[in-house]
């Protein structure tokens, strides 16, 4: 198969999981123990947090572990009290939208920041919604459906001149582009390991040192009691992995994967009916979503799976939903031409072959229908 659906999930580099299964062998002591196997343990988790702290430019005292990126973005918000506000884009993975609506259910106030066309943050529905006063405000650096980039560093500056604590959603920016925490300016930043070719069940919330952490678990006090329960240091050690090998490959990988997402829209162009969407934005250099108009996306991805290419619609976390993508709903794109839509995520190991088998596939759809 031809695996063309990195945003969902990357493959376990082989020189992660030889990291880690020394600790699914012998090594599998709990951090929390005092003997050897515990200390060995403990010392491994810490060496991960400091590789992770160096991807990303941030003090590794900062870095608390949890599950994935649902759990960070969860914990992120879980600071608010429900009589603060809260301030999301419209554009959001599933994992901020619902527990913002949930804290908007529980009392709290709920400001939406809308888009643009071209899915950028619009500059005057920003400036409405930080006048709210909101608490707390959180916008994804990159979105996993459209590639877009958000200028975090310049809405930082926007907030910051407020007091208002920002937090950011960089799943899907780590590993394709430079990614720092001191730079953005942010005070939380949300991680996960399976992005970067680490393993799934991973991930990590960057905290400023002034914000206070409202744990969602509690129990024995791991994590500096800020995320209790026995950490899963196999995992940890692969995506602390994962970030030293990003560290060192991130310009050969961006590049790489620029000149295949470049050759695939070139080719996509001299389709008809074809219709990049956030073509004009800055987007990560591994993602494209795009559609054929006439045919449905979910059509595609049925046709792509049976033809060999493992494609998206959009969100992994809301492939099962059958309405419209929201993000595209939220860029002004009408619902019909929303349903059309494909997302090819890149990886380091696609290749120009990858391309131009997967064009022809969409050559032929287009001719000769679904």
């Amino acid at each position: 198969m031809i695996y063309l659906d990195h945003n969902a999930t990357t493959p376990l580099d082989q020189r992660v999981l030889e990291a880690m299964l020394p600790f699914l062998k012998t090594m599998y002591g709990n951090p929390s123990s005092t003997h050897r196997l515990g200390r060995i343990a403990k010392s491994a988790i810490e060496i991960a947090r400091e590789q992770i702290a160096a991807l990303i430019d941030a003090p590794s005292s900062n870095i608390i572990f949890t599950s994935g990126g649902t759990e960070s973005n969860n914990l992120a918000i879980n600071l608010l009290s429900p009589t603060q506000t809260l301030a999301v884009s419209t554009t959001e993975h599933p994992c901020i939208v619902e527990p913002a609506q949930r804290f908007q259910q529980k009392g709290g106030g709920l400001e939406l920041i809308e888009v643009n066309a071209k899915g950028e943050i619009e500059e005057s529905s920003l400036m409405a919604s930080l006048k709210k006063r909101p608490a707390l405000v959180s916008i994804m650096l990159a979105n996993n459906e459209t590639g877009v980039i958000q200028p975090i560093e310049k809405i930082a500056d926007r907030i910051s001149e407020q007091g208002i604590f920002f937090h950011t959603d960089a799943v899907q920016a780590l590993g394709k582009i430079p990614v720092s925490f001191q730079q953005l300016g942010v005070q939380m930043l949300s991680l996960s390991s399976h992005k970067i070719y680490g393993p799934k069940g991973c991930g990590a919330l960057v905290v400023d040192k002034k914000i206070e952490i409202n744990p969602l678990l509690l129990g024995g006090g791991q994590e500096k009691n800020d995320r209790s329960g026995t950490e899963n240091v196999a995992a940890i050690v692969g995506f602390g992995k994962a970030a030293e090998l990003a560290a060192t490959e991130l310009s050969e990988r961006f590049h790489k994967m620029l000149q295949l997402r470049d050759l695939l829209e070139s080719e996509l162009t001299k389709i008809p009916r074809v219709t990049i969407f956030a073509k004009e934005s800055a987007r990560l250099p591994n993602t494209t979503l795009f559609g054929v108009e006439g045919i449905d996306g979910e059509l595609i991805l049925l046709k792509a799976d049976q033809q060999g290419f493992a494609l998206s619609s959009g969100s992994a976390c809301a492939s099962q939903e059958k309405e419209p993508s929201p993000i595209l709903l939220a860029m002004g794109v009408a619902p019909q031409q929303a349903r059309t839509a494909i997302r090819v995520s890149l990886g380091y190991q696609n290749t120009h072959e990858d391309i131009l088998k997967l064009i022809d596939f969409i050559n032929h759809l287009t001719k000769f229908g679904v």
